[in-house]
């Protein structure tokens, strides 16, 4: 999947595994991820858990016949960090067959949470 000229690539976020129970994706934490006071901005992190869900889930699907959509996120930021990488861990809770949910936790290099977040997917056919 090709990721330049989207939020995933200007997020600078790279892809470190994929497999359908487990997806590993990193985000910089850098002047494209930060709010103006320095620190992580929540909405990357929110978009790094979505993109590991929403990739995850497109790996459980037939994608020639259906398309993958966040429909609902929550994120519990437990940890602020000013630089350095995230890693996002996601893995799935449920796979149905017209929604999906998956868990996602976002750590540091130390692997202490940043973040905690849930994803909800639908399934939609083409």
């Amino acid at each position: 999947m090709e990721y330049t000229n989207t939020l995933i690539g200007n997020l600078g976020i790279e892809v470190k595994a994929l497999d359908k129970n487990l997806v590993i994706m990193t985000m910089p934490v850098d002047h494209r991820t930060k709010q103006p006071a320095g620190f992580l901005h929540g909405g990357a992190s929110v978009a790094l858990a979505e993109t590991a869900a929403s990739v995850g889930a497109s790996l459980n699907v037939d994608l020639e016949s259906f398309n993958v959509f966040g429909i609902e996120i929550n994120a519990n930021h437990i940890k602020s960090k000013r630089s350095g990488i995230v890693t996002a861990k996601g893995t799935p809770v449920h796979l149905g067959k017209t929604t999906m949910v998956w868990e996602i936790k976002i750590e540091d290099e130390n692997e202490k949470l940043i973040c905690l977040s849930r994803c909800t997917i639908g399934v939609v056919p083409k």
